[in-house]
C-alpha cells in the first residue's frame, strides 16, 4: 500500500481486511504472503567468477597483447623452435597480462559487499497478532496486514503504519534513513502534505529503524523490496559504474595506439614484400612469415606493456599517502577521480558538524532590583568531551562556575532531569552516549559547571581518568539526590519533571520547551544571590524575546529549566504539580560546526571546486550553520542559492538547469533527492564528489563519480562508497583531491615517458625494415625493455611530491585527453632520435667497431643474399648477438635521460 501515511487508520485497516484486536488468520496470512511475498530482500545475482576475469581482458591494447602471444607461439612452433625459446616471449606477455587482471578482480568483488551488508539492518524477530494471540516470529514471516507491536530498542521490522499508542509518545531514530541527528516523533494522525517525504510520515514505522522510547502497535504496509530499505536496493542496483575519466582517457588512448601500431605493421610488411624471395629465407612463404615476425616484434615494441602494471603502482602509493591523511580509499581509479572533481556535495551534520549536540549559551535572570539585568554566559567545547569552559558576557573566564547561584541549580537540574548516559569508550579513545543527544549535551554542561565548595575544584577534576570524569558530577548529584517519581516528557505538555529529596526536603525539577517552561513560572532565581523573587509580565517578555533570538537568529534549540519545592513526604507526581515553577535559567545548544571546515572550504573555492551543502534539516537552521562557518560570506544572502527539495523538484526545466549552477545549500532532503541531485549535475558534465554516511546514502554514493563514507557511518554506505574518511571530517576530503590531483599530474608524466620511450623502439624496427639490415632487438629484448627499463623510472615518476600550487589550478577538464596532438608530434621527435641512435649503435659494431668484422655498409645491406654471394666473410657473422647486445644498451642510456626528461611537461631539468 503506497500511501498509507495519507490515509486514515481505519481505512487501512479495511484496506487489509483486518481487526486490529485479532490480527490476520492463518488463511489470510497465506492469501497475503502469495499476493505480496516474503518480508525479504531478494538475492541479489552475483556476478561469475569467470566473467569477472573475462572483463579484465576486455581492452583493445590487452587484446593486442594476446594475439601477439599466440602469433609468436606459432611461429616459433612452424620455426622448429622447441623447449624454453618457443615459450619465453608468450609466457612473459601472459604473466604480465595475469598480474593486471588480478588486481582488476579484487576491485570489483570489494563492490557488491554493499548489497549484502544491507541484510544486516533487518530485523530478526517481531512480536505479532495473529488469530486472537500474540507470538514472537521471524520477520521474514511477516506479510502486510500483520498487527505488530514495537518498544524501546526494537529494529522495526517491515514498513508500518502507526494504529495505536500504548505509552505517551512514541520516538524512532531514522538516522540510517534521513541522516538527522535526532529522533523523530510518531502520531496516528494521517499525512496531509503533497510529495512528502520520510520526515514528513510521521505515522510510518520504517523499516530497519530503531525505537528509542514508548510502546506502539502498527499495521504492516510494505515488505521485502517495497519497503524503505527496498527502495534504496533497487536504487543501488540501478546504479551502473563510470568508468573513472583517467580509464576512459587510457582506453581512448590504447585505441588510437592500436591504430597506429596495425597501421605501421602492414606498412613493414609491404615495404618489404619485394624481399619476400630472397634466397636466405627460403622460398616466398618463408619470407613472408619472417617479414610478419618482424610486423608482430613492433607490435610488442609499440605497445607499452608495463603501462597497466605502473599506473596501478601509482594509484596504490597514492592510497598510502592518502590512508596517512585519514582517506582509506576502497577503489583505486577513485583516487585519480579526485583530481578532477569539480563539485563536492557534502552532509551537513556529522562532516561539516562534529554530530555531537552541546550546550553553547546559557541565560539566567542576574537580579531584580532596578530593573531586571539578564545574564548571557557562553560554553566553549564542541563535543561530548566534558572539557570547556564557561564565559560571562563579556568574555571573561569564570573560575568557580558552580559558585553561581543559577548555573549551580542548572547543573543540578540537567543531572537529575534527564535519562542519557555519557561514557568513555577506551577503544576509540572518545566520549560516547546513550539516548538522546539533547539530553547528553545537558549531562556535558553539569561536568563543566563542576562542584561547589572546592576551590581546586577545575583542576582537581582534571586528575581523574576519563572513564570516572565522563559522569563525576552527574553521579555526585544522583547521589545527593534520591529520584522518588518520574513525569516523562508528552507531547502536548512538552516537557519532563523529576521528583527528588534531600534531606527531608522534596524538590521537583522540570526541564522543556521554553514556551511550555516559563508559562508555568510565577518566581524566578536570581543569580546574583540566589533569592526568590516573583516574575513580573516585564521580565517574562524580557525572556521570551531572549528565547526568541536564540531560536531564530542563533538558530540554537533551547531548553528552560525550573525548580519548585514539594510538600514534605510526597512520593508521586501529577500533572497538576507543573505549575507554580521558579524559573532557573535558559539553555540554547546547537550541533556545532567543526573548527578546520572553514579553512577547507576556502581552499576548495580556489581550486574551483564548489561545495553543496546537503542536509535533511529545515532551511533556516542549514543557513545559520552555513553562516556560522563562515565560507559562505560571499553569498550576500542565500535567495536563488539556498533550496528545499520540493521546491527543487518543482522548478521548470530551465530554472532547474539555472539553479544547480547557483546551488550551494540543499535541505529537506532525503535518499532519491540526493542520487537525483548527483545525476542532474553529472548531466551538466560536474564530476561529483558526495558524501554520505547512512544506509539512506549508499544509492547516490555509488551513484557519484567518487562516493566519500564517514568512518562512523553504516557498513552499507562504506560498502557502497569508493572512499572512506576515518575522521568524519571534510577538511580531509580536501587534502586527498590534492594527492588526487598530484597523483593524476604524476601519471600523465610516466604516461608520456613510456609512450616516447615505445616511440623510440618502433622507429628504431621500422628503419631496420625499410634499411634492409638485420633485425636490430628481438622481440624478448623488447619485453625486458618495456617492463623493466621503462617501467621502473616510470614507478619512481610516480613517487613525485605534489607541486606547492597544486590547488590553486581549476580542476581538468574531464575530456582533456592524456597525450595531446602536440604533445605526440614532441614525443615523435624524440621517439625519432631514440630509434635512430639504437639503429646508429647496430651499425657501429658492424662497420666500424674494432671488435667488429668492418664490414663495407652495402654489405650489410644486401645482408639476405649473403649464402648466394662469393664473401670474404662467413653470412654467421649476422647471426651474432654482438650488435643487437650494442642496441640494446644505447637504447637503455638514452631512455634513462629521456626519464630526467619527464619530471616535469614543461620546465628544464636544470
Amino acid at each position: 500500500m503506497e500511501d498509507a501515511y495519507a490515509r486514515s487508520v481505519t481505512e487501512v485497516l479495511d484496506f487489509f481486511r483486518v481487526d486490529p484486536r485479532k490480527g490476520l488468520s492463518d488463511d489470510q496470512v497465506v492469501r497475503h504472503a502469495r499476493i505480496f511475498g516474503k518480508n525479504v530482500l531478494p538475492e541479489e545475482k552475483r556476478t561469475p567468477f569467470w566473467k569477472l576475469v573475462l572483463k579484465q581482458f576486455d581492452d583493445l591494447l590487452v587484446k593486442i597483447l594476446i594475439a601477439v602471444a599466440i602469433v609468436s607461439f606459432i611461429l616459433a612452433l612452424i620455426n622448429g623452435e622447441t623447449g624454453l625459446t618457443a615459450f619465453l616471449e608468450p609466457s612473459v606477455i601472459l604473466m604480465i597480462l595475469a598480474a593486471n587482471a588480478a588486481v582488476g578482480v579484487i576491485t570489483e568483488t570489494n563492490a557488491e559487499k554493499a548489497l549484502e551488508e544491507l541484510r544486516a539492518y533487518q530485523a530478526d524477530v517481531a512480536t505479532v497478532l495473529r488469530n486472537g494471540c500474540f507470538s514472537i516470529l521471524p520477520a521474514t514471516e511477516l506479510v502486510p496486514g500483520d498487527i505488530v507491536e514495537v518498544s524501546v530498542g526494537c529494529k522495526v521490522p517491515a514498513d508500518m503504519r502507526m494504529i495505536e499508542m500504548l505509552s505517551n509518545q512514541l520516538r524512532v531514530d531514522q538516522a540510517i534513513l534521513t541522516g538527522e541527528s535526532c529522533s523523530v516523533e510518531k502520531e496516528l494522525e494521517s499525512t496531509r502534505a503533497t510529495n512528502a517525504v520520510y520526515q514528513d510520515k510521521t505515522n510510518t514505522l520504517f523499516s530497519g529503524t530503531v525505537v528509542v522510547a514508548g510502546r506502539a502497535r502498527a499495521v504492516v504496509v510494505g515488505v521485502g523490496s517495497n519497503t524503505a530499505m527496498g527502495s534504496i536496493r533497487d536504487s543501488m542496483l540501478q546504479t551502473e559504474d563510470e568508468a573513472t575519466p583517467l580509464k576512459k582517457k587510457l582506453d581512448e588512448f590504447g585505441t588510437f595506439l592500436a591504430k597506429v601500431i596495425a597501421g605501421i605493421c602492414v606498412l613493414v610488411w609491404i615495404v618489404n614484400i619485394g624481399h619476400f624471395r630472397d634466397p636466405a629465407h627460403g622460398g616466398f612463404l618463408r619470407g613472408a612469415i619472417h617479414y610478419f615476425k618482424i610486423a608482430v616484434a613492433l607490435a610488442v615494441a609499440a605497445i607499452p606493456e608495463g603501462l597497466p602494471a605502473v599506473v596501478t603502482t601509482c594509484l596504490a602509493l597514492g592510497t598510502k599517502r592518502m590512508a596517512r591523511l585519514n582517506a582509506i580509499v576502497r577503489s583505486l581509479p577513485s583516487v585519480e577521480t579526485l583530481g578532477c572533481t569539480t563539485v563536492i556535495c557534502s552532509d551537513k551534520t556529522g562532516t561539516l558538524t562534529t554530530n555531537m549536540m552541546s550546550v553553547s549559551k546559557v541565560c539566567v535572570v542576574h537580579s531584580v532590583g532596578r530593573g531586571s539585568v539578564i545574564s548571557e554566559y557562553s560554553v566553549s567545547g564542541t563535543t561530548y568531551a566534558p572539557e570547556g569552559v564557561i564565559f560571562d558576557g563579556t568574555g571573561m573566564l569564570l573560575e568557580f562556575p558552580s559558585e553561581l547561584p543559577c548555573l549551580l541549580h542548572i547543573a543540578i537540574c540537567s543531572a537529575l532531569c534527564n535519562e542519557s548516559v555519557l561514557q568513555y569508550n577506551p577503544d576509540k579513545g572518545n566520549y560516547e552516549k546513550i539516548g538522546e543527544s539533547t539530553e547528553v549535551a545537558l549531562r556535558v554542561l553539569a561536568e563543566k559547571v563542576g562542584l561547589p565548595g572546592y576551590d581546586s575544584m577545575p583542576s582537581a577534576l582534571n586528575m581523574l581518568s576519563s572513564h570516572e570524569r565522563a559522569s563525576y558530577c552527574n553521579h555526585y548529584w544522583e547521589s545527593q539526590f534520591k529520584k522518588i517519581s518520574v513525569l516523562d516528557f508528552s507531547r502536548d505538555r512538552k516537557m519532563m519533571s523529576v521528583l527528588c529529596s534531600r534531606k527531608q526536603k522534596e524538590i521537583m525539577f522540570s526541564k522543556g520547551a521554553p514556551e511550555s517552561i516559563i508559562s508555568r513560572c510565577t518566581n524566578i532565581l536570581c543569580n546574583s544571590d540566589g533569592s526568590t523573587v516573583p516574575l513580573t509580565a516585564d521580565i517574562r517578555a524580557e525572556l521570551e524575546s531572549r528565547f526568541h533570538s536564540f531560536a531564530g537568529k542563533e538558530t540554537l534549540r533551547c531548553l528552560a529549566l525550573a525548580l519548585k519545592s514539594m510538600p514534605m513526604g510526597q512520593h508521586t507526581l501529577s500533572f497538576d504539580d507543573e505549575k507554580d515553577l521558579t524559573f532557573i535559567g535558559l539553555v540554547g545548544m546547537q550541533d556545532p560546526p567543526r573548527e578546520e571546515v572553514r579553512n577547507a572550504m576556502l581552499s576548495c573555492m580556489t581550486a574551483g571546486i564548489r561545495v553543496i551543502v546537503v542536509t535533511g534539516d529545515n532551511k533556516s537552521t542549514a543557513e545559520s550553520l552555513c553562516h556560522k562557518i563562515g565560507a559562505f560570506d560571499h553569498l550576500v544572502d542565500f535567495s536563488g542559492h539556498s533550496f528545499t527539495a520540493t521546491e527543487f523538484e518543482e522548478l521548470p526545466a530551465l530554472q532547474r538547469t539555472l539553479a544547480l549552477q547557483r546551488m550551494a545549500l540543499f535541505t529537506r532532503v532525503e535518499p532519491s533527492h540526493k542520487r537525483m541531485l548527483v545525476e542532474a549535475l553529472q548531466h551538466q558534465n560536474e564530476v561529483v564528489a558526495m558524501t554520505g554516511d547512512g544506509v539512506n546514502d549508499a544509492p547516490a554514493l555509488k551513484k557519484a563519480d567518487i562516493g566519500i563514507a564517514m568512518g562512523s557511518g553504516t557498513a552499507v554506505a562504506k560498502s557502497a562508497a569508493d572512499m572512506v574518511l576515518a575522521d568524519d571530517n571534510f577538511a580531509t576530503i580536501v587534502a586527498a583531491v590534492a594527492e588526487g590531483r598530484a597523483i593524476y599530474n604524476n601519471t600523465k608524466q610516466f604516461i608520456r615517458y613510456m609512450i616516447s620511450s615505445n616511440i623510440g623502439e618502433v622507429v628504431c624496427i621500422f628503419v631496420a625494415a625499410v634499411l634492409g639490415i638485420p633485425d636490430t632487438l628481438a622481440p624478448v629484448q623488447l619485453l625486458w625493455v618495456n617492463l623493466v627499463t621503462d617501467g621502473l623510472p616510470a614507478t619512481a615518476i610516480g613517487f613525485n611530491k605534489q607541486d606547492s600550487d597544486v590547488m590553486k589550478a581549476k580542476p581538468r577538464k574531464v575530456n582533456e585527453a592524456v597525450v595531446t596532438g602536440w604533445l605526440f608530434f614532441r614525443y615523435l621527435v624524440i621517439g625519432a632520435y631514440v630509434g635512430l641512435a639504437t639503429i646508429a649503435g647496430f651499425i657501429w659494431w658492424f662497420v666500424y667497431a674494432d671488435s667488429g668484422p668492418r664490414l663495407p655498409y652495402r654489405e650489410l645491406m644486401n645482408f639476405d643474399t649473403c649464402a648466394t654471394r662469393e664473401t670474404t666473410f662467413p653470412c654467421s657473422i649476422f647471426n651474432d648477438r654482438h650488435p643487437s647486445t650494442v642496441s640494446m644498451t644505447v637504447l637503455v642510456v638514452v631512455e634513462m635521460f629521456n626519464a630526467l626528461n619527464n619530471l616535469s611537461e614543461n620546465q628544464s631539468l636544470l
